[in-house]
């Protein structure tokens, strides 16, 4: 048990993987969002829907970057979360899907619990935070 006990000093570490691992999510994904400025609304993707994920593509790329820094990594966790809880909303509620299998929502849930991490323990010692903020 003492090399259990033992891991508990690369926390750091493990926040830096985690942090790496949230912002590379969120900054790709926010990027392939970007081609739906080119599009009109649709039956398929309403205005409303459409406006939402224009807002999408330019929050998760930043929130992504700042997380990947580790730059106010609490506040865009913290959006990361609510993105999450919508996504998981819209896919369990709205498009009627299980959990896991064909177009699940683990993944969203996972993202969701990953960024409530990050926005309750920061970013770390390896971040901008620390050296700006001391946090």
């Amino acid at each position: 048990m003492n090399f259990f006990a033992g891991l508990h000093q690369y926390g750091d570490w493990a926040l830096l993987a985690l942090r790496i691992g949230v912002g590379s999510i969120f900054l790709v994904h926010g990027i392939q969002k970007w081609k739906m400025w080119s599009m009109q609304p649709s039956p398929q993707l309403p205005a409303g829907l459409l406006r939402i994920v224009r807002l999408l593509a330019i929050a998760e790329p930043l929130g992504g970057v700042a997380t990947l820094a580790g730059f106010l990594t609490q506040p865009a966790a913290f959006g990361f979360v609510l993105i999450m809880l919508g996504a998981t909303r819209l896919k369990a509620l709205q498009m009627k899907k299980g959990f896991s299998g064909d177009g699940g929502w683990e993944f969203e849930y996972l993202l969701l619990l990953a960024a409530a991490a990050l926005f309750l323990l920061g970013a770390g010692a390896f971040s901008l935070d620390r050296l700006w903020f001391g946090l």
